[in-house]
């Protein structure tokens, strides 16, 4: 099964908790003031007793009430588990099974009634969801375009090119990558050498580099540049 010319977007990172869901919300909230109807989702949340915080904070940064969207809950969230693990682990532990068709069903419901949606990932780009299957698999058969989100730090490079490898290796597109900076203070000549030479060596589209702020709508504003990139190179590549 194939979705081609859909508004969607796959969020991955270079591991887990790297900013994806910041990313996510933030993304969310620009294409909504650009007069999309927008809604976001994440395929396997674990770790998490009642409804996904990420999807929480998605709403949050997209100024968005929970109960506006309650109709939609179950494709936004097909599959929640309370063990912290990957999901394949989660769902074992919980003596469940994920099954891709229920996911890329849930998508498609979303792709009927709103004009973009983003799909927030699980952890890293390679993470299963049983024994044999990737959840990135999921996102190839869906034909979805992908954006990375960088975690700036010692070790990036490694990480973002095997990711970028890995990506192209599935043939999806890669609309850009976005770095996200830490709460803790790097080697700033460290975080400027990981820009340019992921640049250089990934040959991807960097989409900019959002500055930590524990303020939203400081954050907001530091994402706008991100967001207008990640527009004008979603446009002219899908």
């Amino acid at each position: 099964m194939c979705f081609k010319k859909t508004r969607a977007i796959f969020v991955t990172g270079i591991d887990t908790g790297v900013g994806k869901t910041i990313v996510s919300g933030l993304l969310g909230r620009f294409l909504l003031e650009k007069k999309y109807k927008v809604i976001t989702q994440k395929w396997v949340q674990t770790g998490a007793k009642s409804f996904s915080p990420d999807i929480k904070l998605h709403l949050r940064f997209m100024n968005i009430k929970k109960e506006d969207l309650a109709a939609f809950f179950p494709q936004m969230l097909p599959y929640n588990f309370k063990l912290a693990a990957s999901p394949h682990l989660a769902a074992d532990f919980a003596k469940k099974m994920i099954k891709a068709d229920k996911i890329r069903q849930s998508f498609k419901v979303l792709t009927k009634n709103f004009d973009f949606v983003i799909v927030e990932g699980t952890g890293g780009a390679l993470v299963p969801f049983n024994r044999k299957r990737l959840l990135i698999d999921i996102a190839a058969e869906l034909n979805l375009p992908v954006l990375i989100v960088v975690w700036n730090k010692l070790g990036a490079i490694n990480h973002t090119l095997l990711t970028i490898e890995a990506i192209r290796g599935r043939g999806l597109k890669i609309i850009g990558v976005v770095f996200n900076n830490l709460p803790r203070k790097e080697n700033k000549v460290i975080l400027r050498d990981n820009f340019k030479i992921i640049k250089s060596l990934g040959k991807e589209k960097i989409l900019g580099n959002l500055r930590f702020s524990s303020d939203k709508e400081r954050l907001y504003k530091s994402f706008l540049p991100i967001g207008e990139k990640f527009l004008a190179e979603f446009r002219t590549r899908i």
